[in-house]
C-alpha cells in the first residue's frame, strides 16, 4: 500500500509541473515544452514499470496466464483474436511462454494511450492525471488488461468525436475490439452523445429507456448472443454500483451548477443543444462590425466548442446513470458504464475551470480532491479482496508464479 500511495502523490507532483496548453500554442521548443516531457517521461516510465514488473498481481493474472498459455497449445479460448495473435507472436520471438512480455505491451499501450488523452485532451492535466490515479483506473489496469486497454481507447478516441473527424473514431474503435470486443458499443454510445438533442427526441429516449424494466428476458439474451462464454454462469447475474451511480449524479449536479454560473456571468440566454448548432458567423460579417471582428469570432467559436464539449460529456454520464439505475440485471453493465464515466476525469476539470468565481472554484476544487482521495482510500483498503487484489505487490525479481490450472492438472 505505501508503494502504491508513494508512486500516486510522486506522478500526480510530476503531474501538476505540466502545462499541456503552452505546448500547443507554440511548436517551438521552449523551457515549459521541455518540462512537460521530461515529467511525461517520467510519469510513463514509473507507471509503465510498475505495471510490467508485478508477478500475479491483479484479480485475473493468473487465468490470464492460462489463456495464454491455451492459445500457444490452440486450445479454444474466449478471448479476441488481437490477443491471441499477440501472444503467438511474442511466444514465438520468445522461444517460450513469456507470459511476462505479454503482460508488458499490455502496459506500455495501455499507459501510453492513457497519457496521450489525458494530455491532449485536459484543460488541466495535472488535476485530470490526479483523478485518474486516485480514482484507481491506473490500478484497476492490474486486471482486465485487455478492458482497460480499450478503455484507454475509447478516452483518447473523444477527441475525434468532437472534432467529428468518424472515419479515424471508428478506425480506432475497431482496432481495439480486436483486443476486447465490448469497445465496439461506444461508436453508437459515443455518436448519440454528440447530437444535439432537443427535449423531444430527449423524452422518446427517456420511453425507450423503460424499455430495460420489462424487457429484460430480450435484453439478457442479447447479451448471450455477444458473449457466449456467460451462458449458465455467474456472470449473468448482474448487479450495480451506488457509487458509481452516487459519482454520475454529483458529476451532472455540479454541471448543472457551473452551467448556471456562467449564464448568470454572462447575462445572458441559454443557448440549447439545438439552437447552438444555428449559431453561426463568417469573418467578412465581424470584420464590418468594427476592429474586434476577429476576436469576436474566435469567442463565439470557442464558446460553440465549450458547450459542444459540454453536452458530450454531459450525456455521456446521464447515459451512464441510466445504464446503472435501470439496467442493473446486465452482466457488463460496470463495462459499458466505464466507457462513459472514465469522461469524468477530464469533464470536472473543464467545469471547475468555467467557473467564473475565483472563491467558488477554490471550493469547489477542495471539494473535487478531498473526494478523490477519500475515494482512493476506500479503493486500496479492499485491494485484497477478491475482485481487486492488488495488493500485495509482487514483482518476478523476488517472487516466482504461482501454478496455473494448466500446471495443476
Amino acid at each position: 500500500m505505501i508503494l502504491y500511495i508513494t508512486v500516486a502523490v510522486v506522478t500526480a507532483l510530476l503531474a501538476s509541473l505540466v502545462d499541456s496548453h503552452e505546448a500547443r500554442q507554440s511548436h517551438t521548443l521552449t523551457r515549459q515544452r521541455l518540462c512537460n516531457r521530461v515529467c511525461l517521461t517520467a510519469i510513463f516510465l514509473i507507471l509503465f514499470l510498475l505495471s510490467a514488473c508485478r508477478l500475479n498481481v491483479g484479480n485475473d493474472y493468473a487465468k490470464y496466464v492460462e489463456f495464454m498459455h491455451l492459445v500457444n497449445c490452440d486450445a479454444y479460448v474466449p478471448t479476441e483474436i488481437g490477443f491471441n495473435l499477440l501472444v503467438k507472436l511474442i511466444y514465438g520471438l520468445s522461444g517460450y511462454e513469456n507470459f511476462l512480455l505479454v503482460f508488458a505491451f499490455y502496459s506500455f499501450a495501455t499507459a501510453l494511450f492513457f497519457l496521450l488523452a489525458m494530455y491532449e485532451q485536459s484543460d488541466e492535466f495535472g488535476l485530470t492525471f490526479f483523478l485518474f490515479m486516485t480514482l484507481g483506473y491506473y490500478f484497476q489496469t492490474f486486471s482486465t488488461v485487455r478492458y482497460y486497454l480499450a478503455l484507454a481507447l475509447a478516452l483518447y478516441s473523444m477527441k475525434f468525436v468532437l472534432r467529428r473527424q468518424w472515419g479515424r473514431f471508428v478506425v480506432l474503435i475497431v482496432l481495439g475490439a480486436a483486443f476486447h470486443k465490448s469497445l465496439l458499443v461506444v461508436i453508437p454510445l459515443y455518436f448519440l452523445a454528440s447530437l444535439p438533442w432537443k427535449k423531444w427526441q430527449l423524452a422518446i429516449a427517456a420511453a425507450f429507456c423503460t424499455t430495460f424494466l420489462f424487457m429484460q428476458d430480450f435484453y439478457l439474451k442479447l447479451v448471450v448472443f455477444l458473449y457466449p462464454t456467460y451462458e449458465d454462469t455467474e456472470y449473468l447475474e448482474g448487479g450495480t454500483s451506488y457509487i458509481s451511480i452516487l459519482r454520475c449524479a454529483a458529476v451532472l449536479g455540479f454541471a448543472g451548477i457551473v452551467y448556471l454560473m456562467r449564464r448568470r456571468e454572462d447575462g445572458q440566454k441559454s443557448i440549447t443543444a439545438g439552437e447552438r448548432e444555428s449559431v453561426e458567423i463568417t469573418k467578412n460579417t465581424a470584420c464590418e462590425i468594427g476592429i474586434n471582428g476577429e476576436k469576436n469570432v474566435t469567442m463565439i467559436e470557442q464558446e460553440k466548442e465549450w458547450n459542444r464539449r459540454l453536452w458530450f460529456y454531459t450525456y455521456l454520464n446521464l447515459g451512464a446513470l441510466i445504464l446503472y439505475v435501470f439496467c442493473s440485471f446486465l452482466p457488463i453493465i460496470s463495462r459499458i458504464g466505464y466507457y462513459l464515466m472514465v469522461s469524468q476525469i477530464l469533464f470536472l476539470p473543464m467545469l471547475l475551470k468555467a467557473v467564473p468565481d475565483k472563491k467558488w472554484r477554490r471550493l469547489f476544487r477542495a471539494g473535487i480532491l478531498v473526494a478523490a482521495v477519500l475515494y482512493f482510500a476506500m479503493y486500496l483498503k479492499k485491494g485484497a479482496n477478491d475482485g481487486v487484489l492488488i495488493l500485495p505487490y509482487k514483482t518476478f525479481f523476488f517472487h516466482e508464479m504461482v501454478e496455473i490450472l494448466s500446471d495443476v492438472n
